[in-house]
């Protein structure tokens, strides 16, 4: 496998069924090339919750995909050189939901981000939920006293997909997604992916919109504003 391959982020924060996911995920699964391809589960910041795991393997294999393999990391004496493995050797790899910054963390700590970077410069396809899909954004926000909006600060996540993104953030207006552009550099974008919706994020940065409409807004004049909303192609 050679060449940039798109990258798939997804919104959960709703229940799903297969009517409504199922054709995410099979635009996801047909990224590799095969069938039924074998996906690699990075449960890190779900911190490798197992209701998580067998959710998300039952929705994969329901929607085509054959082995659903975990490459653990989380916990303290996880086997990295198996995690590795196994990312190494499955047809697609897949980041799960949860907590964003524990997440990054994890990855970080077991020095497996560069790794997954690098995966993905050699051709693998990526895709993500929720917190996995900000992970494989270029980088999220923080508080480092949740009381004080001041302490408030950027920090970067795989950046293998080259965008900025929040998931299922539409109910309280985005509010974390405009925190985070209200510190970003005039002229950049930032996308809220809608529950059950996704983005197809090309190696420029182009995006498509998958299973409804994606809210975007634009840092202009050092102010954040909501423009028009990016619709799907089909």
């Amino acid at each position: 496998m050679s060449g940039l391959q798109p990258v798939y982020l997804l919104a959960g924060g709703r229940p799903r069924n297969a009517q409504t996911f199922n054709p995410l995920l099979q635009a996801v699964l047909k990224e590799s090339g095969k069938e039924h391809p074998t996906i690699a589960y990075v449960g890190a910041a779900s911190d490798e919750n197992k209701a998580f795991y067998l959710m998300m393997a039952a929705m994969l294999k329901g929607a085509g995909a054959g082995k659903i393999r975990h490459a653990v990391l989380a916990p303290a004496k996880a086997d990295v050189k198996k995690a590795r493995e196994i990312l190494e050797t499955s047809d697609i790899v897949y980041i799960s939901g949860g907590d964003v910054e524990h997440g990054m963390q994890v990855v970080q700590e077991k020095n497996i981000a560069d790794y997954l970077v690098g995966l993905y410069k050699q051709g693998k396809p990526f895709f993500g939920v929720s917190a996995g899909s900000i992970m494989l954004a270029k980088e999220w926000i923080r508080w480092r006293d949740p009381d004080d909006d001041a302490t408030a600060e950027i920090f970067p996540c795989l950046g293998i997909a080259p965008v900025i993104c929040d998931t299922h953030g539409e109910a309280d207006g985005w509010e974390e997604l405009q925190a985070l552009m209200a510190l970003e550099k005039d002229g950049t974008i930032g996308c809220g992916i809608v529950s059950g919706t996704a983005i197809k994020v090309f190696p420029d940065g182009k995006i498509e919109a998958f299973g409804g409409a994606i809210h975007p807004y634009l840092k202009k004049n050092g102010k954040v504003e909501r423009i028009g909303d990016i619709l799907p192609v089909v």
